[in-house]
């Protein structure tokens, strides 16, 4: 008896994912102590009034007339054209403006509210997660997923691994060009029971759907919210660098699929080779409960529709976001509708039906919840008045570093970027206007810059708890740490790509 309570007493167990985001929200918290608070000045394009708009410290504002000049003065690099045409849409820094300010800590009660704005901030995203959950209890109810799965594990016998390169490479390309990134999380609850009826263990749909929007983003080669934004905000055409980030986006994802494929096979040889093998029958009796491939219900016209009208809707999304400014509000949108025609074609009694969408949604409250206690982090941050002094602090430390020297310390400063500002079109428009000049001064191309702010922020992307990855978890039940020990060696080798593919491009 005392052995075992030994045992159950010297157990440990990972934090769950909200207790790593109040760890890191008490962190960030204590930063703003201990990092000088400061800030650069802003400006501002207002297109109506055809002006710009100096913010300084306390909110006080100029009028500045927009033209070519008043920008050479300020030594803000970025084309007048590039305001002009809305290609810059934030405010911008100003170079030489930086000042310190006095410390905005963030103490108890700034800590305690920091989740509750969090989540007011993040609504359009958490409506999109809760409707999309409804749909899915809408599909599970009736049995379309099961019937779903059982005719997809016929089609694809034997060749299962080739449908995880296909899914993530499709992933990847709307990473790189469109920044497909928090869309994927309505990937996870479709194609999670189809993996797993597959063989595969819950990991590989992670890395397949994760790391694919992953790769796309960290060598996005059209992506407007990152490498275009960043281009314009540098001064130089997105389509300076591209070749060599193409490239590094094929041998990017072909490591990865390599990586991915030598895990899956070696869980599949052996399914105690898993990193979750302890939490791999939990997960397969949460999305394979009804799941019988030798009893499912037959894939008549009724369950065919359903699923099409479901997966229809994602195409759509996609056209929307890419062409016509969607948004989470608008994907809700699109879903609520998709939602109603799934309960009116189940043929289910209004009641049943209609639970079956709220018990859908009650599933990812808790993934909702996980994305607007991130946020808070970065509410933490940004009111404690210290993401501008590391972006001081980091043009100090690359100033007068030439060559592969240069280019490699900028990613990594980028990826320390990376946490404090995970917006990717916030960090661009903040830190290119600083940063880019400093390129010319050791006679580079500012597409240098560019490329090492999105291989940096990428990178750590990948990881950083303030971004994507714990609401991934979340929503597959898998922990922090075994996501670190399951992809730390890919990182390595994505850092010594990245690296080599820097030096590269300053000697072209």
């Amino acid at each position: 008896m005392s052995n075992l309570f030994k045992k159950e007493k010297n157990e440990f167990k990972f934090p769950s994912a909200f207790t790593v985001l109040f760890i890191v929200l008490v962190l960030a918290s204590i930063l703003t102590y201990v990092v000088p608070a400061g800030s650069y000045d802003r400006l501002e394009y207002n297109k109506e009034e055809n002006e710009f708009l100096r913010t300084g410290v306390g909110g006080k504002e100029e009028k500045l007339p927009a033209t070519q000049e008043v920008l050479d003065k300020l030594k803000v690099t970025v084309p007048l054209e590039n305001f002009v045409n809305e290609d810059i849409k934030k405010p911008v820094a100003i170079p030489g403006s930086y000042h310190k300010l006095d410390q905005q800590p963030q103490g108890f009660m700034k800590v305690a509210r920091a989740p509750i704005d969090g989540i007011a901030d993040s609504i359009g995203i958490i409506v999109f997660v809760l409707i999309l959950g409804g749909c899915i209890g809408v599909l599970n109810k009736t049995g379309t997923f099961d019937a779903g799965i059982a005719a997809l594990s016929k089609v694809t016998k034997g060749k299962e691994f080739l449908m995880v390169a296909i899914l993530s490479s499709i992933v990847a390309l709307g990473g790189t060009t469109f920044g497909l990134a928090e869309e994927t999380i309505a990937f996870y609850p479709i194609l999670m029971p189809i993996f797993l009826a597959s063989g595969f263990d819950a990991m590989v749909t992670i890395a397949a759907i994760y790391m694919g929007s992953s790769i796309g983003t960290m060598f996005s080669t059209t992506n407007a919210f990152s490498v275009v934004v960043a281009s314009n905000a540098a001064g130089i055409s997105f389509k300076t660098g591209i070749g060599i980030r193409i490239v590094s986006l094929v041998l990017a994802q072909s490591i990865t699929l390599w990586y991915i494929y030598r895990y899956s096979k070696k869980v599949k040889q052996d399914p105690s080779n898993s990193i979750i093998a302890e939490e791999m029958p939990r997960i397969k009796d949460h999305y394979l409960k009804d799941y019988d491939p030798e009893n499912v219900e037959p894939f008549n016209f009724r369950r065919i529709a359903m699923l099409v009208i479901f997966m229809l809707a994602f195409p759509i999304m996609i056209y929307g976001v890419m062409n016509l400014e969607w948004w989470f509000e608008e994907m809700s949108t699109l879903f609520l509708i998709v939602g109603i025609l799934l309960i009116i074609l189940s043929g289910l009694p209004e009641q049943e039906a209609v639970g079956a969408f709220l018990e859908g949604s009650a599933d990812l409250v808790s993934v909702a919840l996980i994305i607007g206690v991130a946020r808070g982090i970065n509410i933490i941050l940004d009111d404690g008045m210290i993401s501008d002094t590391m972006l001081f602090g980091a043009s100090n430390i690359i100033s007068g570093i030439n060559g592969v020297l240069f280019s490699t310390v900028q990613m990594i400063l980028f990826s320390f970027l990376g946490i404090f500002i995970p917006s990717s079109s916030g960090l661009a428009t903040l830190s290119m206007p600083i940063i880019a000049p400093l390129a010319d001064t050791v006679s580079l191309g500012r597409d240098v810059v560019v490329s090492a702010y999105n291989f940096g922020q990428g990178w750590m992307a990948i990881i950083a708890p303030t971004g994507l990855i714990l609401a991934t978890l979340e929503m597959v039940d898998v922990s922090y740490n075994k996501w670190i020990k399951f992809i730390a060696p890919l990182m390595g080798i994505l850092l010594v790509l990245s690296i080599v593919m820097l030096g590269l491009q300053t000697v072209l």
